[in-house]
């Protein structure tokens, strides 16, 4: 029994093996460019957005505000409430939807241009690289023993991370407690419960993550790296070492019938997972393109063809013509059909969207009455839900029956975010062959603007 124990160890250590910090080498070209262009992109809109004011009805608020203790969503000259979660609802399906669509076409290009994980793993290495130096100069360091200069290299480090995490949790907390309020509550440690929580969570997640975790978070705790495999056919682009080319390689560089590639491993000292893009596709590759670009360079120095690493699918690195458009892809053409489908479902569910709600409700207690000139009346209790951001004040109409009229105040004021509940006497004169219920109607309209309207149906009892 001790062979058999002893290989299932030896295949553990294996799969965990330690291969030590990886400390990627930097590079210069077309997809690292675009990659910087991402964090920039991603890291303004972040840091920035927060910071936008939005005058409305000539009040001055965050443009860009969760505020979840009165439970609004502000988006601009927007305002979401709870009874919006069907917005809530289709942006997550097309956010899902986006990501599998990007994924059939090329693989995981979000998790290497988009994803906030590598967003910030490249912030901090960015860092980690202007203190201490270049990584061939990270792993001297790495290997020194401790002393004065290391120490100080180290703490130097850190505490930028430190000081950028903690940014980037004040920066998040921003965006549910407004952050010109949370700003001065910082120093003396005023903040509520809920906001010191995630300042600390998010603070120690950003910087265990981006500065600690880093490679590890796409390799071992990253579901989609495990699952994007079922979103992938032979005609998704990824990226791809061309082995029919570079095989077999030419590490010495000698003329005959040799491959392209010079074995020089510098597409593995590129990459942020280190793994090698020559042993085929991996679930750790991201799709950043790093490794494209330093072998692209070595091609140029050494007079050969560029794009012995690119963006290619399983069809052309075997020399097969690729299929054109949608129809001769099911899996593209589904995830397109659902973008276009729920991108116009959330456009007409907006448009239809109503800052009023009403629910009318008849009062059982007593059906109906009847006064002494001869009038039938009916009891009602209107709950006015206001869901724009001033108050309002809403006239009542009620239309059906002939002669129908409201008996007594006709106009209430609501607040914005407020359910009214308003009790409401409704008469008819007694008379033709009607009895029974008969169907009415109530128009609830805003005085201050019109288009905010609702006809809400309901009945009427007569004997």
């Amino acid at each position: 029994m001790s062979k058999p124990v002893s290989k299932v160890r030896e295949a553990k250590l294996e799969l965990y093996r330690k291969k030590g910090k990886i400390h990627a080498k930097a590079v210069s070209g077309h997809f690292n460019t675009i990659r910087w262009s991402m964090v920039w992109l991603t890291q303004i809109i972040f840091y920035g957005a927060c910071w936008l004011s939005w005058d409305a009805n000539g009040l001055t608020r965050q443009a860009i505000l969760l505020d979840i203790a009165h439970e609004k969503l502000y988006l601009f000259g927007l305002v979401l409430w709870p009874q919006d979660a069907l917005l809530l609802a289709i942006a997550l399906i097309l956010a899902a939807t986006g990501l599998f669509f990007v994924t059939a076409l090329a693989g995981r290009m979000f998790c290497g241009f988009a994803c906030p994980q590598t967003v910030y793993t490249a912030i901090f290495t960015w860092i980690e690289a202007k203190v201490e130096g270049d990584h061939l100069a990270r792993l001297k360091l790495d290997q020194s023993p401790m002393n004065l200069r290391k120490l100080l290299l180290r703490t130097t480090k850190h505490c930028i991370w430190a000081l950028l995490a903690i940014w980037t949790a004040i920066t998040f907390v921003g965006y549910f407690t407004p952050i010109r309020q949370l700003l001065p509550t910082i120093p003396t440690w005023s903040v509520g419960p809920w906001e010191g929580f995630w300042l600390i969570f998010y603070a120690a997640f950003t910087y265990a993550q981006a500065g600690l975790a880093r490679e590890a978070v796409c390799q071992h705790m990253c579901p989609y790296s495990r699952f994007q495999g079922v979103m992938f056919d032979n005609t998704t682009q990824t990226v791809s070492y061309d082995a029919q080319r570079g095989e077999p390689r030419n590490a010495k560089r000698q003329a005959g019938n040799t491959g392209d590639c010079i074995d020089c491993g510098i597409c593995v000292q590129v990459c942020p997972t280190g793994i090698d893009i020559r042993d085929g596709l991996q679930y750790q590759c991201i799709n950043c393109g790093l490794c494209i670009d330093a072998c692209d360079e070595v091609m140029v120095k050494i007079g050969a063809p560029p794009k012995l690493i690119k963006f290619a699918s399983e069809l052309e690195l075997a020399g097969q013509p690729a299929p054109r458009g949608f129809l001769s892809r099911p899996r593209v053409a589904v995830y397109a059909t659902l973008l276009v489908v729920f991108s116009g479902l959330g456009a007409w569910t907006l448009s239809q969207r109503s800052l009023l709600l009403v629910d009318v409700l008849r009062d059982r207690g007593a059906l109906l009455r009847e006064t002494s000139d001869g009038r039938i009346e009916n009891a009602y209790t209107l709950k006015l839900m206001n869901l724009a951001d001033v108050e309002h004040d809403f006239s009542i109409e009620v239309d059906g029956l002939p002669g129908i009229t409201i008996e007594g105040e006709r106009e209430f004021s609501t607040e914005s975010g407020s359910i009214h509940p308003i009790s409401v006497t409704v008469s008819a004169p007694l008379e033709g062959e009607r009895s029974g219920l008969q169907p009415i109607h109530f128009r609830i309209t805003s005085k201050q603007n019109p288009a905010i309207s609702v006809l809400e149906k309901s009945t009427f009892a007569l004997p």
